[in-house]
């Protein structure tokens, strides 16, 4: 078997597997956004990703025979199956052994966070796709001396600023392998020339011009390296290649410049002016931690990777936080084949074998200390009981090169064993068939009711809202799926939804005002009086004021007071939001509207109950979904009144 068709049959394999697992719409996160702005060619939240967006909408209209939020899905499932081909071609042609390239591939992609990327919209399986791509470029180059594949190299890399940050974990693999030959010999040109892309492509995405400056002249200095003198006059046009495909690639950045003119629908921190596409490119929406001081202590961030670890074979046999003892037995093993793996990798060939290292170390350890993330969510409550010490959500997408290449390795090692042992080749492919099955049932998106709760909990937001309703919702999980369906699929584009969380940008409020007159033209209010500003103005255009549910009491109060529950939403006493916030607050159950939304979703949910997974997201939300049954209770237990004090947010 050749390296080409390994490929192609494990990414093959790989996108059947993606497709039939691969989520049937929209979903949470980040997904609904990407989705709604690839429609209307918008600008999601920094760092915008208008490559990402532009690919993305052309895709979905090639497609178009599909639903729109399918086509974008398997954007994602080709993205990724396609750097596992890449891969296991990157293998095979390092390891003369395609059998175990394709093992390799197979294994790398059913592990748990690439599979979970690789069935919804999101940037990350199109991060994976560049960095896979750059490596076996660099590869290339490193083979063959040809300075085109430099040049590629480099442009991939360089696509980090319109794509996302997150291709530059793999730079280092980038500049070894254009580095290091496979005769035993150092391009240093080479690796210093994309040493320089990589600075200056990180100093860009920092908006740092020092680094921008050192990157551009370490790609100057590569002519330097260059003894012979023809040599050198000869590297002067691949130096410039090298810094014209990076500026090429970071040119894409544009696109957000021009699309904000036009304000699309989603136009998130509306980058019309250099400065505020600088505020989008460098994230300054948020707040970005330096690595120093540290958010956690060290040894709970390893311990942190540790546990995402855990999550990534076998999650089947016990699909949440907690283990179980069958799931730890196939984690172990497959610890034991990458360990096994990784020794017949690196008697083989040891070029590849030592860039999987240098992967693994910066997926790992590299992106542990750069990124310096809080506890997850998931994970240290008993030492950390603050939330705001917490993430938001499980960040182990960002670790995701790592778990890759022990996933790989333990492919690797499958089918090492078996010809060792001298059993048939079909043999070795045992490790990756158990890695599928046994994480199948815990990835599987198509698994109801948590295939169609995000786009049933934006459905009843909507459909609950009263006429030009001004809808108050409390963060990206009923948000983007409200935009979602808003923007793509045309359902009730009356009602204006007001994120709260964004109201500390100063951006969204002017959005607010440009779009709407929701905040006047009086001086902008501080955060907290900004709500409240808002009803008011929406009351003095006769706009009903409406709140999701998910929204906290607190919240709540900062919008009005006098609340009638009509379903998933509350909707305003007409002038309650010109009532003094002092007044205490009251929430009156509408019977009748109550009745009809809890059979309304009582006709969606069927007795379903969401299963077992690691993020809570969907219990959360059935249970929103559950708060106008809770409330027809004649004589609810203190279990369900509890829920209705603290999930449903009606005390």
């Amino acid at each position: 078997m050749t390296s080409r068709r390994a490929a192609w049959l494990a990414g093959c394999v790989l996108l059947a597997v993606y497709a039939a697992t691969l989520a049937p719409g929209v979903t949470f996160w980040d997904s609904g956004e990407f989705i709604a702005a690839a429609r209307t060619l918008g600008i999601p939240h920094p760092p915008g990703t208008p490559l990402f967006i532009v690919l993305l909408a052309a895709w979905g209209h090639l497609f178009g025979f599909l639903p729109f939020a399918v086509a974008c899905n398997l954007f994602a499932a080709v993205c990724t199956a396609g750097a596992a081909a890449l891969l296991a071609l990157w293998i095979a042609s390092g390891t003369r052994a395609p059998t175990a390239a394709i093992a390799c591939a197979i294994t790398a992609g059913a592990t748990v966070t690439i599979w979970q990327s690789a069935t919804e919209t999101e940037v990350y399986a199109t991060s994976l796709l560049l960095v896979i791509a750059a490596i076996a470029a660099a590869d290339r180059a490193g083979r063959t001396g040809e300075r085109r594949w430099i040049v590629l190299a480099g442009y991939l890399l360089a696509l980090a600023i319109p794509v996302h940050l997150s291709v530059l974990v793999g730079a280092p693999v980038v500049i070894y392998l254009a580095t290091e030959r496979v005769d035993g010999t150092r391009d240093w040109r080479a690796g210093i020339a994309l040493f320089g892309v990589a600075i200056g492509i990180a100093g860009a995405g920092r908006l740092s011009m020092a680094l921008t400056i050192v990157g551009v002249a370490l790609v100057g200095a590569s002519v330097a390296a260059a003894r012979d003198a023809d040599v050198r006059r000869s590297w002067w046009s691949t130096m410039g290649g090298i810094l014209g495909a990076a500026v090429l690639a970071c040119s894409a950045v544009l696109i957000l410049l021009v699309r904000a003119r036009h304000d699309p629908a989603i136009n998130q921190a509306n980058p019309e002016t250099l400065k505020q596409l600088a505020y989008v490119i460098g994230r300054r929406q948020y707040d970005v931690a330096g690595m120093w001081p540290r958010q956690a202590p060290i040894w709970m961030q390893i311990a942190n990777w540790f546990e995402y670890a855990g999550w990534q074979f076998g999650l089947s046999l016990g699909p949440t936080v907690q283990p179980t003892v069958a799931r730890v037995v196939v984690v172990v093993l497959f610890v034991v084949f990458g360990w096994y793996g990784a020794r017949w990798h690196r008697d083989v060939d040891r070029r590849t074998w030592r860039a999987m290292v240098l992967l693994f170390a910066c997926g790992s350890a590299g992106v542990l200390v750069y990124l310096n993330l809080k506890a997850g969510a998931s994970f240290a409550w008993a030492m950390v009981p603050d939330a705001a010490h917490h993430e938001a959500r499980d960040r182990d997408y960002f670790y995701a090169l790592s778990f890759l290449v022990w996933g790989g390795w333990a492919g690797m090692g499958g089918m090492a064993l078996s010809k060792r042992l001298t059993l048939p080749t079909l043999t070795g492919l045992i490790v990756p068939a158990v890695a599928l099955a046994f994480n199948w049932s815990a990835v599987d998106r198509r698994v109801e009711p948590e295939a169609s709760l995000p786009h049933e909990v934006a459905s009843t937001l909507l459909r609950e809202a009263p006429p030009r309703a001004v809808l108050f919702v409390g963060g990206d999980n009923d948000t983007y799926p409200l935009w979602y369906l808003q923007q793509v699929e045309h359902v009730r584009p009356d009602v204006t939804v007001v994120t709260l969380p964004l109201l500390g940008a100063p951006w969204y409020a002017r959005e607010m005002q440009r779009r709407y007159g929701l905040v006047g033209d009086s001086a902008m209010p501080d955060f907290d009086a900004l709500p409240r500003r808002i009803a008011q103005r929406a009351h003095e255009l006769s706009r009903p004021i409406a709140v999701a549910l998910s929204v906290a009491a607190s919240d709540r109060d900062r919008i009005g007071s006098g609340w009638r529950l009509t379903g998933a939403i509350l909707v305003a006493d007409s002038g309650s939001a010109s009532r003094s916030a002092a007044r205490a607050p009251r929430v009156v159950v509408d019977t009748p509207a109550v009745r009809r939304a809890a059979a309304d979703i009582g006709g969606w949910q069927r007795g379903r109950s969401v299963h077992p997974s690691l993020d809570p997201v969907n219990d959360y939300f059935l249970d929103v979904l559950s708060c106008p049954r809770w409330t027809l209770i004649p004589n609810p237990s203190a279990a369900v009144a509890a829920s209705l004090d603290s999930l449903c947010n009606l005390r």
